[in-house]
């Protein structure tokens, strides 16, 4: 039994075009094979033009002409967001959290009293940064200058270092906090 086996050959050779357009530019007999828009304002209408008169157009053309700098800056960003809004970041997390646990504690719930308002919790405390902690080890206040913390390292160092606590395990632990928080410390304020 023989079967018809499809015919998969293709001519990828551009089919013959029908009428085509003159060139607009005034004069010009070649044919208008290349939009360009009409301008800022009507970028979806068009001239068409032949590949000599579409180049000069686009090397003379300005999309910003007429425009003051700031509405040149202001279009500019607005293009760097797809013509979209932007809102502050973190902003709209905190109020989307505060949305949701309303809408799953109730405080959405039909008939509620709406003038009454619930008790806000306090604001959750940011993490504290490497720094931070570094100093909090050393107990050291948030802007100690080096000498300060190099002081105060060297003091802990003598003090909580296992020979001088009989070989303590708890000293010897101490001591590896300490130096970890005098290097991360040691490394912000750079060489020295």
């Amino acid at each position: 039994m023989h079967r018809n086996k499809p015919d998969l050959s293709f001519d990828f050779r551009e089919k013959p075009r029908g009428a085509l357009r003159a060139c607009d530019h005034p004069g010009c007999a070649e044919s208008g094979e290349y939009r360009a828009p009409k301008g800022r304002q009507s970028l979806n209408e068009y001239w068409w033009f032949c590949l000599e008169h579409v180049r000069e157009y686009n090397r003379s053309w300005d999309f910003y002409a007429g425009m003051s700098q700031d509405e040149i800056e202001r279009a500019v960003r607005h293009d760097t967001t797809w013509q979209r809004p932007t809102w502050p970041m973190g902003n709209w997390r905190t109020r989307e959290r505060v949305m949701r646990d309303k809408l799953f504690t109730g405080g959405f719930a039909f008939g509620a009293d709406w003038g009454e308002e619930r008790p806000q919790e306090p604001p959750r405390a940011r993490p504290r940064t490497p720094e931070e902690e570094a100093l909090a080890v050393l107990d050291l206040p948030a802007g100690s200058d080096f000498a300060t913390v190099k002081t105060r390292y060297r003091q802990l160092a003598k003090k909580h270092h296992p020979d001088a606590n009989g070989g303590s395990k708890e000293a010897e632990e101490r001591l590896k906090r300490i130096n970890q928080a005098y290097n991360t410390l040691k490394g912000s304020f750079g060489p020295g």
